[in-house]
């Protein structure tokens, strides 16, 4: 299994926090409601942010 940093576990958190408030927009401006679409966006994030994020296969 790919491992992922800490910092990047917690984006994806606070990602899925937004998601259950309504709040996560995607980069188009409309609202985020699958959960893998929420941990996508959490894990690009942490990408921006330098966290340690595995490559797609």
């Amino acid at each position: 299994m790919a491992k992922y940093s800490k910092k990047a576990g917690e984006k994806v958190g606070e990602a899925m926090h937004e998601m259950k408030e309504g709040k996560l927009k995607t980069g188009t401006g409309k609202k985020v409601t699958s959960k893998k679409q929420a941990v996508a966006i959490g894990l690009s994030e942490a990408k921006e942010a330098g966290a340690k994020v595995p490559k797609k296969k």
